[in-house]
C-alpha cells in the first residue's frame, strides 16, 4: 500500500484501504474520499465496482438510541422512547473495535437524539481514538458553549444540526415548537467549526433553499440537503409533505447550480433522469457501500429501510464483519439487479430505478419506478397496500379510524 500511496501522491496522514479495484483513500483533514484504481481496471465504470459491494462500508449509519426529546413528524426511525435492549457501552466499544479493524473511515451517528445517551461523548472519544471518525446528527438541544468549544478542537468529529425550515413557522410545524430557536442557537455556538446544516427537503421548505444557504454561509456552516423518504413516521406524512413534480425540478436545477458546495449524500440520484447527473456516486448504496446498525444491534441494508425485509443480521450474534461480508441479503443486493418495469426507459442507466426504500414503503415493486420518478411513472403506479415499518418507538401514537361511537 505504501507504493500505491506514493504513486497517488497521498500524505502519510491519509487513511488508505485496499479494495479489489485498487484502494479507497480518506483525508480526515478535508473529509474527502478518493478512489485509486489499478491501471488494468481504469477503463471500467467505477460505479459498477461499487454495485458489487466493498470489503467494508464507505460509511456506516449507526443509530445509538431511539430515545428522543422531539417528535418530528417525518422521523425515519419513529423515534421517541428508548428501547431497553439497546447496546451497552461495552458492546458499542466492541463494534467500534471491529470497525477499526475493517478500516471503516467514519460513522454517521444518529437516532433518536444520540446526545441523550449518557455515554454518547465517551463513545465519540473512544471512536476517534481508534481511528474511526464520527459525524453525528443532533437537534442541538445538548450543545452548549462548553461542548461547542470541545467540538471546535476535535479533528475527527463533525456535527450536523437538523433544521427543516428557514423560518420558525415552517420548521416548527415539522420538528416541534421551539426547535427552530434551539437549532439556530446551536449553529451560532458552532459558528466557524465547519458544522453542517442538515435539511430534509419537503413540500413546505423546497422554496427556501436560498434562505437555508444564506443561514449556512452566515454561520460558516455547510448546507446538506437530504430527500424525504416514506420511512418510519415519514410514511404517515409522505402524501402531504413530499415535494411536487414542479418542486422536484426546481430542486434539481438548484443543486446543479450550486455543485459541490452543497452536500446531498447521494439523496437525489433519482433526479439524474432529468439528464445531467448530480455530484456523488449516483447509485443506491444499500448493502453495497452503506448500511445501518440500529440501537439493538440489528443491521439493515439502508438507514431508510428499517423493516424485516431488509434485516441482514445482528452484531450481537457474530459481530458486524460477518453480516457485512456474508449475509444472504447483502450478497443478493450485490448481484446484478433486473431493471424490471424501468428497463425500457432511456434514462434507466442514469437513475437506476431510484430509491429502494421509497419504492418499498409506498407499495411499489423494487423492480419498479421510484414514486417520485421524474416522468411520473411512479405516481401512476401508486396503488394498493403500503407496508408499514417493523418498529414504532414514538412516545405518542395517533390512531386514525372512523368514529364508531357516540361522543356523548
Amino acid at each position: 500500500m505504501d507504493a500505491l500511496r506514493r504513486a497517488a501522491g497521498l500524505s502519510s496522514d491519509t487513511a488508505l484501504r485496499p479494495e479489489r479495484f485498487g484502494a479507497l483513500a480518506y483525508d480526515f483533514d478535508t473529509r474527502r474520499l478518493s478512489f485509486i484504481r489499478r491501471r488494468s481496471q481504469a477503463q471500467g465504470a467505477l460505479n459498477d465496482e461499487f454495485e458489487r459491494g466493498l470489503d467494508a462500508p464507505i460509511c456506516l449509519t449507526w443509530e445509538l438510541t431511539y430515545a428522543c426529546n422531539l417528535a418530528c413528524v417525518h422521523c425515519l426511525s419513529s423515534s421517541g422512547r428508548r428501547d431497553p435492549r439497546e447496546l451497552s457501552t461495552a458492546e458499542c466499544k466492541a463494534v467500534i473495535d471491529e470497525l477499526e479493524r475493517m478500516q471503516v473511515f467514519y460513522v454517521n451517528i444518529g437516532g433518536g437524539e444520540p446526545t441523550v445517551r449518557r455515554d454518547f461523548w465517551e463513545l465519540v472519544e473512544y471512536a476517534t481514538a481508534h481511528h474511526v471518525g464520527v459525524k453525528f446528527s443532533t437537534n442541538g438541544s445538548r450543545i452548549d458553549a462548553t461542548r461547542a468549544e470541545w467540538l471546535r478542537g476535535s479533528d475527527y468529529v463533525d456535527v450536523q444540526i437538523s433544521l427543516d425550515g428557514a423560518t420558525a413557522e415552517v420548521n416548527d410545524r415539522v420538528r416541534g415548537v421551539g426547535s427552530y430557536a434551539t437549532a439556530m442557537r446551536a449553529l451560532s455556538l458552532l459558528a466557524g467549526t465547519g458544522a453542517k446544516l442538515s435539511v430534509v427537503v419537503t413540500r413546505e421548505n423546497a422554496g427556501q433553499l436560498d434562505a437555508f444557504k444564506a443561514i449556512a454561509d452566515e454561520l460558516g456552516a455547510t448546507l446538506r440537503l437530504t430527500r424525504l423518504r416514506p420511512s418510519g413516521r415519514g410514511a404517515d406524512v409522505w402524501d402531504e409533505l413530499h415535494p411536487t413534480a414542479e418542486q422536484q425540478r426546481a430542486v434539481y436545477e438548484w443543486l446543479l447550480a450550486h455543485g459541490e458546495e452543497v452536500l446531498t449524500g447521494d439523496s437525489f440520484f433519482h433526479l439524474a433522469a432529468y439528464g445531467q447527473t448530480l455530484p456523488g456516486l449516483n447509485l443506491c448504496g444499500a448493502g453495497r457501500v452503506v448500511c445501518l446498525i440500529d440501537p439493538v444491534g440489528d443491521v439493515y441494508a439502508c438507514p431508510f429501510a428499517i423493516h424485516e425485509t431488509f434485516l441482514a443480521g445482528n452484531v450481537r450474534e457474530a459481530g458486524f464483519a460477518p453480516v457485512w461480508r456474508e449475509s444472504e441479503l447483502f450478497r443478493s443486493l450485490r448481484e446484478p439487479q433486473a431493471a424490471g418495469a424501468c428497463g425500457s426507459c432511456s434514462m434507466y442507466d442514469a437513475c437506476r430505478g431510484g430509491c429502494m426504500a421509497a419504492k418499498f414503503f409506498t407499495g411499489l415493486p423494487l423492480a419498479g419506478p421510484d414514486p417520485e420518478c421524474v416522468f411520473g411513472h411512479g405516481e401512476r403506479a401508486l396503488r394498493g397496500t403500503r407496508p408499514t415499518p417493523s418498529q414504532d418507538h414514538s412516545r405518542v401514537r395517533v390512531v386514525r379510524r372512523e368514529c364508531d361511537e357516540s361522543p356523548v
